[in-house]
């Protein structure tokens, strides 16, 4: 096996509202009933960028739509119980990879 092998990440590269490209790291894919979600990391190519960066998770839902290429739309999830719900399997599924921290209920 090539030491590499286990290097390479799945990646997604999205256009924000400007039109502007973001890179992302595909952590996991979740399918919850009919509906499928996805966790994304930011990547960045710059090391400021890297120090800058929040460190949270993007999840988004993903669309029925398709675009001009036959793939699916990503978009936000809009309901707080629904992102709750998924942000929560989420984190149970990655905490073995990731250290995350609780945010503060204000």
């Amino acid at each position: 096996m090539d030491e590499n092998e286990n290097l390479e990440m799945d990646t997604i590269s999205l256009l924000d509202e400007d039109g502007n490209p973001h890179d992302f790291e595909i952590a996991d894919i979740l399918e919850l009933g009919e509906q499928e979600y996805m966790a994304l990391i930011p990547l960045h190519d710059e090391p400021q960028d890297c120090l800058e960066d929040s460190g949270e998770l993007v999840i988004l839902k993903v669309s029925e739509e398709l675009d001009e290429d036959g793939e699916p739309y990503l978009e936000a999830i809009t309901d707080d119980s629904e992102y709750e719900k998924v942000a929560d399997i989420f984190m149970d599924r990655l905490q073995d990879y990731f250290d995350f921290e609780e945010a503060d209920a204000d």
